[in-house]
């Protein structure tokens, strides 16, 4: 069984400056793809255990949806979504073509939704599906409602929608919603929308439908998580994600982004328990044998870390001074650090000295900035290489004199 435990929901204050706190949207839900399409990144598999372990620490952490996986696909994802849908507080969800197999497996497996799709762009009903537009709507209608029918939600996608004629891309939306459609789910499948253009296009779609909206965007020009908030602020209600950004090509919507986006810039609710992000990253990190870059926003290793003099003096001094203010690393369950390196000031070196139980003098944190600078300028700088440089410089330990003071006595 898989326990879940619920936090309390914290509230962010806006740090002040040029740009303060706005009220584009309060609350946003979160669906989370990380099992679906996060899985269908190239070279990327789970096996049954990672699934259940990701799924788990989803829920526990406030995720609303959690899209387990692809029901039809196979005998193990088939078990592995019905165990995940049984033991998982989150709403659950499961994919499905619009074709009956598909839709009747997602129905057997006992998710709470099933996200049925179908694509919609002229090019991928053509060539991809050898299909006509008569024939999109026709499929798209009676898998929407044999879901209704039996009795589970039902959340439709018009896939690659940002490619599709507006005029069709309304009459199929039109065309669910008259059949009782309870979300319409926009995507930017292969990531060509822009901000301004794909709120533009959730505006058109709201218009045009009574059911709640979503948003899967994808980062084919790093442009996927902007263009998830700007769907939510025009209008949508929930932004479908991965945890680390993974998925098909260049990823989707980075979780770990759009809810430390949407909980420290705009202020508004996730329910996301957001000091586990760092502990679900490093977890899917490991499962997907996908390394998170080091300058990742949010959980990569140089997200909280400090090396130019200034930057980092400026930080001992305050950290909201060289980092955004509205989110700190505790925030996210992560921890700030001070690299050494040919760009080290003294105030980074006084500091990691006196953390390893050095007292220098301000003239061996110097000579010890001077070592520091040489040796960073052609290779990595450890903390064994500040001892011995501090060493070297004649620093002493306030322990190294108890020692010796103890030694005198036994004596």
């Amino acid at each position: 069984m898989i326990r879940t435990r619920r936090y309390p929901v914290r509230r962010n204050e806006f740090f002040q400056g040029t740009l303060s706190a706005t009220d584009e949207f309060e609350t946003v839900r979160i669906f989370d793809t990380t099992l679906r399409d996060g899985e269908q990144s190239p070279r990327t598999s789970f096996d049954y255990e990672q699934k259940r372990e990701i799924a788990a620490v989803l829920s526990e952490m406030g995720v609303h949806v959690v899209e387990a996986g692809f029901p039809v696909n196979s005998e193990a994802e088939f078990e592995a979504v019905s165990d995940i849908a049984a033991a998982t507080d989150a709403t659950t969800c499961g994919l499905a073509r619009v074709v009956e197999g598909d839709v009747e497996a997602a129905l057997d497996s006992g998710v709470d939704t099933v996200h049925t799709f179908v694509s919609t762009s002229d090019v991928q009903i053509e060539d991809s599906m050898h299909a006509t537009r008569e024939e999109v709507v026709e499929r798209a209608v009676e898998s929407v409602e044999r879901v209704r029918e039996a009795g589970v939600e039902v959340m439709f996608s018009p896939m690659d929608a940002t490619r599709t004629d507006e005029s069709f891309l309304v009459e199929v939306i039109e065309a669910v919603d008259d059949v009782g459609v309870d979300w319409i789910n926009v995507p930017d499948t292969c990531g060509v929308a822009t901000p301004s253009r794909f709120a533009d296009l959730i505006e058109v779609v709201g218009e045009h439908t009574d059911a709640r909206i979503d948003v899967h965007t994808h980062d084919d020009f790093g442009l996927a998580a902007a263009n998830a908030l700007a769907g939510i602020e025009a209008g949508a209600d929930q932004m479908q994600v991965s945890v680390n950004g993974i998925g098909e090509r260049a990823g989707n919507a980075a979780l770990e982004e759009v809810v430390m986006a949407a909980e420290s810039v705009y202020g508004a609710d996730t329910g996301i328990e957001t000091t586990r992000i760092t502990e679900l990253s490093r977890l899917v990190e490991g499962a997907s044998d996908m390394p998170v870059p080091a300058n990742k926003p949010v959980v990569g290793r140089n997200a909280f870390s400090h090396e130019s003099g200034i930057h980092a003096a400026g930080v001992i001094e305050n950290s909201d001074t060289f980092e955004p203010g509205v989110m700190t690393p505790e925030m996210v369950g992560a921890e700030r650090s001070f690299v050494m390196g040919k760009h080290t000031g003294t105030h980074s070196v006084r500091q990691r000295l006196r953390e390893d139980g050095f007292d220098p003098t301000d003239e061996q944190v110097r000579a010890v900035t001077r070592e520091v600078k040489e040796y960073g300028a052609s290779q990595r700088v450890t903390m064994a290489d500040v001892r011995r440089f501090a060493e070297d410089a004649g620093v002493e330990r306030p322990e190294d004199d108890r020692n010796r003071e103890r030694e005198a006595t036994l004596k």
